[in-house]
């Protein structure tokens, strides 16, 4: 499996969650095995179903964060000489538009609404490697656009 791209924030949130579903989740998910369990006939019963569920989930996320941690590669702050690297706060403009600022991570960690794109969404793809000033093509699901390289940190 390749290497997943994290901040230090990135995994120690990760780090956070997984001890969060280790420790208090799965307890809280098998106390409600037990009292569904407790609650009659198993075989028509709701809430040892939905509980049953829910214990999947958290055991597959368990796998699932395990992975992610056992393969990631931290990035840290470095001197990129104005170069787009995952680890990058970057802001671009396109033409006509406000300024928007980024940050590049890997897919584990992004969340657009705070800011924080995949080096594997079709901008984060377009934009590594690309200095300020430069003018880069962004091919998304809905058309190309341009946008410009403002600032690279």
């Amino acid at each position: 499996m390749p290497n997943t791209f994290l901040t230090p924030e990135g995994f120690k949130k990760l780090q956070d969650e997984l001890e969060y579903l280790r420790t208090i989740k799965r307890n809280e998910v098998a106390n409600r095995l037990h009292e569904a369990m407790d609650g009659g006939e198993l075989i028509e019963n709701a809430e040892y179903e939905a509980a049953k569920n829910e214990q999947a989930f958290v055991e597959g996320r368990i796998q699932e964060l395990d992975l992610i941690l056992a393969t990631a590669r931290v990035i840290e702050e470095s001197e990129n000489g104005g170069l787009v690297q995952v680890g990058s706060k970057i802001t671009i403009q396109e033409s006509g538009a406000k300024p928007e600022t980024y940050t590049i991570v890997g897919a584990a960690e992004a969340n657009p609404r705070e800011g924080l794109v995949s080096n594997e969404s079709p901008i984060g793809k377009a934009l590594i490697n690309h200095r300020v000033g430069e003018k880069v093509t962004v091919e998304a699901p809905g058309g190309s656009f341009t946008v410009q390289v403002i600032k690279v940190e």
